[in-house]
């Protein structure tokens, strides 16, 4: 199975990725846990690229050909590889990031999002078998996030406007995939968000096993 986790900045996605494969590995399973932007040495470079400096550093459309860019090689390195030996890979965010990021407009205009699934469709071409979306008040997300005081915080310094529209977008997007979005209420404890998640991992495993 590929999962993947969504989410604003500062949701709790990345300790529940962590958790989901602790948690997986102990059952005995094969578990790849990886992230987006990165995950292999070239996408690892273009993280570096997107995720630090002046938050005008990239246009929008630039942006969206580096995370493409990225993401094709995490794909082709890691993530196929260990789909086909039969592991479970989780993500630290995927497409569904750059449907947002990238896909909306930041001035309130259409966005990239037309372009974005022409670029998905043509190069990508796989979508998660379930997303997790670890939804959060915007304002909490961002004081967590700033709190973490690390050198990746481009998106976190375009402010809490930019996560509430995120945060929007992503419930949208889970409506829009519905078949393979779980919303996962992340305003609790991360253990009792913890045992939503392997429960709803379960779920879904056993239901692609019918």
């Amino acid at each position: 199975m590929f999962v993947t986790f969504e989410g604003i900045d500062g949701s709790g996605k990345s300790t529940q990725a962590r958790l989901l494969a602790d948690a997986l590995r102990a059952q005995g399973r094969e578990v790849v846990l990886t992230r987006e932007p990165g995950g292999s040495q070239g996408a690892e470079e273009i993280r570096k690229l997107v995720l630090e400096g002046a938050t005008d550093r990239w246009s929008p459309m630039t942006e969206l050909l580096l995370f493409t860019a990225a993401r094709r090689d995490h794909i082709e390195r890691l993530i196929d590889p260990a789909l086909q030996r039969g592991a479970v890979v989780i993500c630290d965010r995927f497409a569904d990031s750059t449907r947002m990021y990238q896909g909306l407009s930041r001035d309130g205009g259409a966005g990239l999002r037309p372009l974005v699934d022409q670029l998905h469709a043509a190069v990508i071409q796989r979508e998660p078998d379930l997303t997790m979306l670890i939804d959060i008040d915007p304002s909490v997300g961002l004081a967590r996030a700033k709190g973490r005081e690390g050198h990746e915080e481009r998106f976190e310094d375009m402010g809490v406007s930019m996560q509430a529209r995120m945060r929007e977008g992503f419930l949208a997007l889970a409506q829009e995939f519905a078949p393979r979005f779980r919303v996962i209420d992340g305003a609790r404890d991360p253990q009792s968000v913890a045992q939503d998640v392997l429960t709803t991992f379960t779920t879904r495993a056993n239901e692609a096993r019918q």
